[in-house]
């Protein structure tokens, strides 16, 4: 199959369309996988970092508080005891691991299903180029109001100081190179923008 080139405005164009692979960005949109491995991919970026001290963690709690019996008081072993206010927890929260298992071919297969859709919705345009000579917000909003929208995910097959830095406080925008693509950024921009070097890279990883 072949897709349509967007052009850039002052851009020399030598393609006007180019073609692609259609397992990768011609196949059946598959729902069911594409949510698991949204979730997935998710539910991996929680730290899962709280933590509380059990009985045997407390510090102190070495001798018996006051002898066992005589006093008056309940008997006690440790201060340590979870019945303490300065005690331990009883069902004391560890550190836990969420990330979800997940296949390399489900990814893989997902991602094609999220670049095929994109493509019959009309959301994945492709550039030969979307470089700027300067780390300028205002020249990275112009170069992107030349191409009709105003916030998308630019992929690219490297990313440069300059594109960064100018991007890098934008909220409706990103821009990552082809490792960094993920599924959520994928489905939750409006548009993406692609390069033609980095339409390639995908292409041979997910074909």
């Amino acid at each position: 199959m072949e897709l349509s080139l967007t052009t850039v405005p002052g851009q020399e164009v030598t393609l006007s369309v180019i073609a692609v692979n259609e397992s990768v960005f011609g196949c059946e949109f598959k729902e069911a996988l594409v949510h698991q491995v949204v979730v997935a991919y998710q539910i991996g970026a929680r730290s899962g970092s709280k933590a509380q001290k059990s009985r045997s963690e407390v510090r102190g709690g070495g001798i018996k508080p006051w002898r066992q019996k005589g006093t008056g008081r309940a008997r006690s072993g440790t201060i340590r005891s979870p019945l303490w206010r300065t005690g331990g927890v009883t069902f004391a929260a560890k550190p836990r691991d969420f990330t979800q298992k997940v296949n390399k071919k489900m990814r893989q297969q997902a991602m094609c299903s999220i670049f095929s859709e994109l493509v019959r919705q009309g959301r994945l345009l492709v550039v030969e180029d979307l470089e700027i000579t300067s780390p300028k917000t205002k020249e990275f909003l112009k170069k992107l109001g030349d191409i009709g929208i105003d916030g998308a995910l630019i992929i690219s097959d490297k990313v440069s100081e300059n594109l960064y830095l100018a991007s890098r406080n934008l909220y409706k925008n990103a821009v990552t190179d082809v490792a960094g693509v993920n599924p959520v950024a994928l489905v939750g921009f409006e548009k993406v923008v692609i390069t033609v070097p980095a339409l390639k890279q995908l292409e041979d990883i997910l074909a």
